[in-house]
C-alpha cells in the first residue's frame, strides 16, 4: 500500500508500536498486516484471541476483534517474531486476514484502537536499518526489488540486497584506511626523510584504491539507466516504418499505422522489456520540414526526446540522404535499421518479424553493454545518491595525492582520506543525516 507522506507528520519514536497493511488494498484472497514496536505483543493480545507469542515464528489461528467493542472482525492467522530476530529488529506480529477493502481496514482500525499508530512510508525498513538489521543500500535494494519490472532489475536488486555493493564499499573503505595507516609514520615523525614505508608503496596503494573507486563509478550511467529504464527514441523521416516497429517491439498495436506520411503527430511513450532489460520506447513524429502547425509541434517534441535519449533507433526504408546530418545532431548512440523487409527484402520487418530478434539483442547490447559484460557478479551503482558519494570519495582521493606530491604536510593530506571514508560511510548508511533517510524512505510502501 503506497501513499505520499504528509507535509506535517507527528513525531516518531524509534520503538513505538506501528501498524500497516503490507499487501495492496483491494479484492484478493488474503491481506497481510504488520504490527511492530515496543508493546506490539500486548496490543496484539488485546485484539487476537487466543494469542500465542510462544513458540516464536509459529503460525496460529485466532479471532480478531475490536479491543473496545469486542465486535468480531475476522478469523485470521498470526505469527510472532520477538526482538531482535525479526525484520525490524523489534517485536513484530504478522497477521493474515481475508482480503478486500472492508476487512483489512477494520483490522487496522482495531490495532490502532489498541494503541498502535499508522506507519509512515518505509518505516518498518527504516527501523531495520536503525536497528542494524540491514544497511541503507540493502534497504534501497528492498524497494528496487519490489518495483522491479524486468528480470535484469530483479537480479540487480537481489544482488544488492545480498550485500554485493555493500561488501565492495566496505572493502574500499578498508583500503583507504590502510592507506591512511601507511602515512601515519610521516605524521608521527615528520622530521624523518625516509620512514619505514617507501613512497612507492604509498603510491601503489593509492593507485589501487583510486582505480577501484573509479571502476565502480563507471557503472553508474548504465546502472541508473537500468533502474529507470533506457529511453529508446525511434526516429526517422515520415512513413519510414517507425510506428510499425514501435508496435512490433512492444508486442501490441499501440501506435496508429497508415501509409499516409505524417500520421504520427505526437510522441507516444511506452514501457517494455527487451532481452530482460527495461526500456521506455518513444515513437516520434517523422522528421521533415513541414508547414502544417500541428505536425511542426510534434516534430519539436520529437527533438526534445532525442536530446534526452539514451539510445536512438533511426529507421529508413532505403539509404536516407538525411542520415548523416541527423547523426551529427544526436549525442546518444544510434542504431540504424532498414525497415519494411517484407517489401524490400532487406533489413527488419514488423509484419513478418524478420530481423526482430537480432535487433532486440543489438538494442540491449548498446544500451546495457557494460552490465552484460559484468554479469550478475560485480556490483553496480544504480542511484544518483550512490554516484554522488563515490564522486566525492574520488575527488578526495585525488586531492590527497595532489597535496602529498605538492609538499603539504602528512597530517593535512590525511584529512582528504578521512573525507573519502566519510563519503563511503554516508553511502552505506553508517553515518547518514536524518533528511537523507527521509528522502530514501519517502518513496517506500507503507507496509514495508
Amino acid at each position: 500500500m503506497c501513499r505520499l507522506p504528509s507535509l506535517r507528520q507527528r513525531p516518531r519514536l524509534l520503538s513505538d508500536p506501528i501498524v500497516a497493511l503490507a499487501t495492496p488494498p483491494g479484492r484478493g484472497a488474503l491481506a497481510l498486516i504488520r504490527l511492530s514496536g515496543a508493546g506490539s505483543f500486548a496490543i496484539a493480545a488485546r485484539c487476537l484471541e487466543p494469542f500465542h507469542p510462544t513458540p516464536p515464528r509459529t503460525v496460529f489461528r485466532a479471532r480478531l476483534s475490536h479491543p473496545d467493542s469486542r465486535e468480531p472482525v475476522d478469523d485470521c492467522l498470526a505469527a510472532c517474531f520477538p526482538a531482535p530476530h525479526s525484520y525490524t529488529g523489534d517485536d513484530l506480529v504478522e497477521i493474515s486476514t481475508h482480503g478486500g477493502l472492508v476487512v483489512p481496514a477494520a483490522a487496522l482500525a482495531a490495532f490502532a484502537a489498541a494503541g498502535a499508530r499508522p506507519a509512515q512510508p518505509g518505516e518498518f525498513t527504516r527501523r531495520a536499518v536503525l536497528n542494524g538489521k540491514m544497511d541503507l543500500l540493502q534497504a534501497e535494494a528492498t524497494a528496487d526489488l519490489i518495483d522491479a519490472g524486468s528480470p535484469a532489475q530483479r537480479r540487480r536488486a537481489l544482488h544488492q540486497l545480498e550485500r554485493g555493493l555493500s561488501d565492495r564499499l566496505v572493502a574500499l573503505r578498508s583500503e583507504i584506511l590502510e592507506l591512511e595507516a601507511l602515512i601515519a609514520y610521516d605524521i608521527d615523525f615528520p622530521e624523518e626523510d625516509e620512514g619505514p614505508v617507501s613512497p612507492q608503496r604509498v603510491r601503489g596503494a593509492w593507485e589501487v584504491v583510486r582505480g577501484r573507486v573509479a571502476d565502480l563509478l563507471r557503472t553508474a550511467p548504465e546502472g541508473e539507466r537500468l533502474r529507470e529504464g533506457a529511453l529508446l527514441v525511434i526516429a526517422g523521416r515520415p512513413n519510414a516504418g517507425k510506428s510499425s516497429l514501435f508496435n512490433a517491439l512492444l508486442g501490441t498495436e499501440r501506435a496508429i499505422v497508415t501509409e499516409i506520411p505524417g500520421t504520427t503527430r505526437d510522441a507516444i511513450e511506452a514501457y517494455t522489456v527487451i532481452e530482460g532489460f527495461p526500456f521506455r520506447i518513444v515513437d516520434t513524429a517523422g522528421l521533415r520540414d513541414s508547414g502544417e502547425r500541428i505536425e511542426q509541434l510534434g516534430i519539436e517534441v520529437s527533438k526534445k526526446y532525442l536530446a534526452a535519449a539514451d539510445l536512438v533507433l533511426f529507421c529508413e526504408e532505403r539509404d536516407d540522404p538525411s542520415r548523416a546530418a541527423f547523426l551529427a545532431q544526436v549525442s546518444a548512440p544510434v542504431v540504424v535499421v532498414r525497415t519494411k523487409a517484407d517489401v524490400t527484402g532487406d533489413g527488419v520487418s514488423a509484419v513478418t518479424g524478420r530481423g526482430l530478434p537480432e535487433l532486440r539483442r543489438r538494442l540491449a547490447e548498446v544500451a546495457f553493454g557494460k552490465l552484460l559484460a559484468l554479469g550478475d557478479v560485480e556490483p553496480v551503482v544504480t542511484r544518483a545518491r550512490h554516484r554522488s558519494a563515490l564522486e566525492r570519495a574520488l575527488v578526495e582521493l585525488d586531492a590527497f595525492w595532489t597535496a602529498r606530491t605538492g609538499g603539504v604536510d602528512a597530517a593535512a593530506t590525511a584529512t582528504h582520506l578521512r573525507a573519502a571514508v566519510l563519503a563511503l560511510d554516508e553511502l552505506i548508511g553508517a553515518v547518514t543525516p536524518e533528511d537523507v533517510l527521509d528522502r530514501v524512505f519517502a518513496a517506500f510502501c507503507v507496509g514495508k
